[in-house]
């Protein structure tokens, strides 16, 4: 075996999953953690996040993550949302990986092989997303906090989508110590006033949708199976909360954009959303990479408040 995986968890895998370790390869990607494609004596493939620095409970909350968003693609989604539908029924080809095992220190995950990127690989993907989002929890937020990046990310619910994107999202972040260290007073003072706005900006009468919640263009994987969905923040939300961190760094093609909206058209007013929507992943990106945000945060706040 090569020397890639630290001993200590060589050993825990081993434990875990009742078979010896017996090739690593590492995985590229990621900056929070360390990945790994190993190979078992029993012959499995799997894939390994590890981290020295996670949290206790890191790793069993993207395990639950995964668990939330299989409970929406498993299900039909019709109905439960109140959201348009082309007819097409369940795209029953965006998935998430199956959870192996978890602990405190590492997450094992089924393998999956990447393919090319086809045509039918991203309409599956916006039509999947589509399906994802009807089926409502029923509740903006979560029963528990779980993470976004390294970033806690509290969930406690709150009665509409305004007040919750305002307190739970956008004035938490900005409480954050690098926020609070960048953000300068007048900034601060525009947040303030954009987030008193947010009842008459995001007016929403429709129920919250099952969120991904971190769906950047490197949380996802076409594979021969069809689309996976990877490393979720997951809660309930509006679901232009997905659509707008899609757009926001790029990785989508106007294809899926176009299967989500014949799957699940959207309301009115979504592009003018779209930049306030933005605003969290960016202030999660300002705590968490620092001062080259800034400006984008600024440029969205000036054109708001």
């Amino acid at each position: 075996m090569a020397v890639l995986l630290p001993e200590s968890s060589r050993r825990r895998l081993e434990a875990l999953l009742g078979s010896a370790v017996r090739a690593v390869a590492t995985v590229s990607g990621g900056d929070i953690n360390d990945a790994y494609r190993i190979t078992l004596a029993d012959g499995r493939r799997l894939f390994v996040k590890t981290s020295r620095d996670a949290p206790p409970d890191f790793y069993a909350r993207e395990a639950e993550g995964l668990t939330y968003l299989q409970a929406g693609l498993g299900s039909s989604g019709q109905g439960s949302s109140g959201l348009g539908s082309s007819g097409q029924g369940s795209s029953g080809n965006l998935r998430v990986p199956a959870v192996v095992a978890q602990s405190d220190a590492l997450l094992v995950l089924e393998y999956l092989e990447v393919c090319a990127l086809t045509p039918r690989i991203e309409e599956e993907l916006g039509r999947g997303l589509a399906q994802l989002h009807r089926a409502s929890p029923g509740r903006f937020g979560l029963e528990y906090d779980n993470y976004i990046g390294t970033l806690v990310q509290p969930n406690g619910s709150l009665g509409s989508w305004a007040a919750f994107y305002g307190e739970k999202r956008l004035l938490h972040q900005a409480r954050l110590p690098e926020a609070d260290r960048l953000l300068t007073t007048q900034l601060r003072r525009r947040l303030e006033r954009l987030v008193s706005r947010l009842g008459e900006l995001l007016e929403c009468e429709e129920p919250p949708a099952r969120l991904h919640g971190d769906l950047w263009g490197g949380n996802w994987l076409p594979t021969q199976d069809g689309p996976f969905l990877v490393h979720p923040a997951v809660y309930g939300g509006h679901r232009e909360v997905d659509l707008a961190m899609m757009a926001l760094f790029g990785g989508f093609s106007e294809r899926v954009f176009a299967a989500y909206r014949e799957a699940a058209p959207l309301a009115p007013g979504f592009e003018a959303r779209v930049p306030i929507h933005q605003l969290y992943p960016l202030l999660v990106h300002l705590n968490l990479f620092g001062a080259p945000y800034l400006s984008r945060v600024e440029r969205v706040l000036g054109d708001f408040a």
